[in-house]
């Protein structure tokens, strides 16, 4: 990467927490500026950002700026970032993702021409193998068909690490909010986004690696924390008869249903207290998804 091929015109945010080793690999690969924010990072993730801002400042290429909060602020760690940018677009990355060589001029040109788009989900390509991730063949499956002034499908959905995003309408929406902390936290501003009227569109000639680190949790343990912030997200946003009834009918499943609804529990009051009317055209695409068995 040499200075001339820097995007000027968006920010990279980056959140990590003792991902020292994910770090080394990514963060030389991003041709923008960079604000990392470390969420309280006990390994050496801060002297490995600090060696790559050095590096980019000798260099002459785009300058990479370390947020320290002190604390883990899990996924609202990521508006820190946001709010130091100074670009009107911030595309997001984690520890283990970047994108592809060019990815992000060709962004800030679909968003020049799309003045209501919020959101561009970019096509993920998973591992060394650069495996599709499954979630875009289903985003490019366009259950709500495409929208004549967006550039690709109708989203409800997308992936944190691979997502770009208008700073205003980010910021407008909240951000990612702590009540569900981390995990499924792009579900309550995606339903945020489309009840203000922005559009979110899957365009797939914007590409993003994703490397899953080594290092993650447990995979069961992940499902019950994305089902804890699915009942969350739904007490905040969804009709409160469809949260109360898929929290019953999980509390009867057992397994990790119930556990998500027992983790979920503590965080209720604070769910209730963030609770919004529900978005009509949410539950309209919502139902779109429910009669294909989605």
């Amino acid at each position: 990467m040499s200075a001339s091929t820097a995007t000027p015109d968006v920010t990279v945010v980056v959140a990590t927490r003792d991902r020292a080793d994910d770090l080394r690999a990514s963060l030389p690969r991003h041709e923008a500026p960079v604000v990392l924010v470390d969420n309280g990072s006990t390994d050496d993730s801060v002297e490995v950002v600090r060696a790559e801002a050095q590096r980019r400042e000798r260099s002459g290429l785009p300058p990479l700026r370390l947020l320290q909060p002190g604390r883990n602020l899990g996924a609202t760690a990521r508006n820190l970032g946001v709010r130091a940018a100074r670009t009107e677009l911030v595309a997001f990355a984690d520890d283990d993702s970047w994108w592809a060589p060019g990815a992000l001029a060709r962004a800030v040109e679909v968003f020049a021409a799309h003045p209501r788009l919020a959101l561009l989900a970019g096509r993920t390509l998973v591992g060394p193998e650069e495996d599709l991730d499954p979630i875009c063949a289903d985003m490019a499956s366009a259950p709500w068909g495409r929208s004549p002034d967006l550039p690709g499908p109708d989203v409800l959905g997308f992936l944190a690490c691979t997502a770009v995003v208008r700073r205003e309408a980010f910021l407008a929406a909240g951000g990612f909010d702590d009540v569900v902390f981390f995990a499924g936290e792009e579900e309550r501003l995606t339903y945020d986004l489309v009840a203000a009227g922005w559009g979110l569109a899957y365009v797939e000639d914007v590409v993003a690696h994703h490397h899953p680190s080594p290092s993650r949790g447990p995979a069961a343990s992940r499902r019950e924390l994305l089902g804890r912030n699915e009942l969350l997200t739904a007490w905040m946003r969804r009709p409160l008869p469809v949260a109360a009834a898929r929290s019953a009918r999980w509390l009867v499943e057992g397994g990790e249903h119930r556990r998500a609804v027992l983790a979920a529990a503590p965080r209720l009051p604070r769910a209730l207290r963030a609770r919004r009317h529900p978005s009509a055209e949410v539950e309209r695409r919502l139902r779109v998804l429910a009669e294909r068995g989605a």
